[in-house]
């Protein structure tokens, strides 16, 4: 329980957070995890929704994900180390926002890679930027995969609004076949940062 402050009223409450999130443990929390609701609170001095920030640890046993989300970007506590030595196999990654957290974990759970999803981004945007200059900075979020044929459901802002684009699945296995050709593009070993930064890096 930590004491949080409502950007809407500045009002305190106290909200319940997790330092740890162990899916296998606590299976009720994967669909809390997946809407964001877990990391989501309600002021009940005037009902704005706020997002919380702070430092968790996710694990899915099952799926061998494990995610570390440290928004201060410290240095790994001690244990992580030894940690490391007992997770092989596992998809180990560190994000710094809640929202990235959710990302993975959905992009996991669609059996998709959040590698080839990054690359997968990186090319819609080019062609979204080819037409409209504006969109070469927009930040994609994965939402889901949808129909048959297995579209790709993405959300970002723009001018102040919440949008949505949909691709077909055949970009995504563009990407995988971009990447196939480039080795160099992987993670670091440990609890790497795939992101869209990461990315340009390596391009």
């Amino acid at each position: 329980m930590v004491r949080a402050v409502c950007s809407h009223c500045s009002q305190e409450s106290p909200v319940e957070t997790y330092q740890s999130i162990n899916v296998g443990l606590d299976p009720e929390l994967l669909p809390r995890v997946k809407d964001g609701s877990l990391f989501v609170w309600e002021c009940p001095y005037c009902g704005a929704h706020n997002l919380l920030k702070y430092e968790t640890i996710y694990h899915d046993p099952a799926g061998k994900l494990m995610i570390w989300a440290c928004p201060s970007w410290e240095t790994p506590p001690s244990q992580i180390g030894p940690m490391l030595q007992q997770l092989e196999g596992y998809t180990l990654r560190r994000v710094d926002e809640m929202g990235d957290l959710v990302e993975k974990v959905n992009i996991h759970a669609a059996s998709l890679d959040d590698v080839t999803m990054e690359m997968c981004k990186w090319v819609v945007r080019r062609e979204m930027a080819a037409k409209d200059a504006a969109m070469a900075d927009i930040a994609l979020k994965f939402l889901r995969t949808q129909g048959a044929d297995q579209e790709i459901l993405f959300a970002f802002a723009h001018n102040g609004q919440m949008n949505q684009v949909s691709i077909g699945f055949n970009v995504y296995e563009d990407a995988s076949a971009i990447l196939s050709r480039h080795p160099g593009i992987a993670p670091a070993p440990g609890f790497a940062r795939v992101d869209a930064s990461w990315l340009e890096t390596l391009l």
